[in-house]
């Protein structure tokens, strides 16, 4: 074991959650949304920032392709990088969520595991977990990057939903199909379920 590494500690704020909420007038969450390729993930949480910003609420967004463009550019697509891409996600998400902000999470994510693990992380409290249910026979026929024709014959290895599962959450705090629901017709009851989380 490295010795520098003895010498990290936790460096703990003067600053306590309560003082942040004051100032900025919310609490700090993340929505995390989960879903196929294709199910709506980044156009909802598009949508739902500008509804927030409206509302006077500091929301961000991190979305998956943005995330490679930068923290996570250094990653592929093997396992062990798509693990690692979101392992670095859900902590930066804890830390939006620390700061008060209302960090909006839109990544596939498709393992029970490690969307269980951001939970525990981020914490249970301040976690919400949205499923968009669309179905992948939608979801290709969307398939707005082409992803899965490219998949399909056989020029993606491991791609969600068509060599590689997608766990579907057991007990989301949300669940939405965009096949059925328009944009605003899902936004709205993230927007009821924040405001509910908001008074507590």
């Amino acid at each position: 074991m490295n010795e520098l590494l003895k010498n990290i500690v936790w460096n703990m704020s003067e600053v306590i959650p309560e003082e942040r909420a004051g100032m900025l007038g919310q609490r700090g969450c993340v929505l995390w949304l989960t879903g196929l390729s294709g199910s709506g993930k980044s156009t909802i949480a598009r949508a739902l920032e500008k509804s927030l910003i409206q509302e006077k609420r500091l929301a961000y967004v991190l979305d998956g392709d943005n995330m490679r463009h930068g923290l996570n550019k250094d990653l592929g697509f093997t396992e062990k990088d798509r693990n690692e891409n979101i392992r670095r996600i859900i902590e930066v998400s804890n830390l939006f969520a620390d700061c008060g902000v209302i960090c909006i999470s839109a990544f596939i994510s498709p393992f029970r595991a490690i969307r269980e693990q951001a939970k525990q992380i981020i914490g249970p409290d301040r976690f919400f977990e949205i499923y968009l249910s669309t179905s992948l026979k939608i979801c290709e026929q969307r398939d707005p990057k082409g992803l899965y024709k490219r998949a399909r014959r056989g020029d993606i290895q491991s791609f969600t939903g068509i060599d590689s599962p997608y766990e579907s959450p057991d007990h989301p705090d949300l669940r939405m199909d965009t096949e059925t629901l328009s944009v605003d017709e899902c936004v709205e009851p993230i927007l009821s379920m924040l405001s509910a989380y908001q008074k507590k």
